[in-house]
């Protein structure tokens, strides 16, 4: 078991096109843009009629990543909507990890997810209501 880095923190913004031209003319690279909605949403956030669209920057060094998330849908019945979403560590034997925070009482969202074949998935809850997504590469 062994965390390796931060992967990359996502931030959600309410202007999407102001945001995203802000972070183009600092220098980031633009890695990829799409748009997440229903089953996908409601399994790795926990929460149902998601709708968000979702820019990857990369920095210039490589070693990690931006990720703006413009939700077109409230998070929760409140509308509540937090600057800083989460934090992501890259990470090995994520069903380790996952059994262990689990084993502590830690708050896990939904299931380790699959995404794309690239990445196993998992959220947790972290310290003052942090949300920290564990973030597995799997191997080509």
């Amino acid at each position: 078991m062994k965390i390796h880095r931060i992967d990359h923190v996502g931030v959600i913004v309410n202007d999407l096109p102001a945001a995203k031209a802000f972070f183009l003319n600092l220098g980031l690279e633009l890695l990829g843009e799409t748009e997440v909605e229903g089953e996908w949403g409601k399994r790795i956030y926990g929460l149902h009629d998601v709708r968000e669209t979702i820019v990857w920057f990369g920095m210039p060094d490589g070693q990690a990543k931006l990720e703006l998330i413009k939700f077109h849908t409230s998070l929760d019945e409140q509308g509540v909507k937090q600057p800083l979403q989460h934090i992501a560590l890259a990470v090995e034997n994520i069903e380790a990890i996952v059994a262990k925070l689990r084993d502590n009482g830690a708050e896990i969202f939904g299931e380790i997810e699959t995404f794309e074949n690239l990445y196993k998935l998992c959220y947790v809850r972290g310290p003052e209501g942090m949300i920290i997504e564990l973030a597995e590469k799997m191997k080509d």
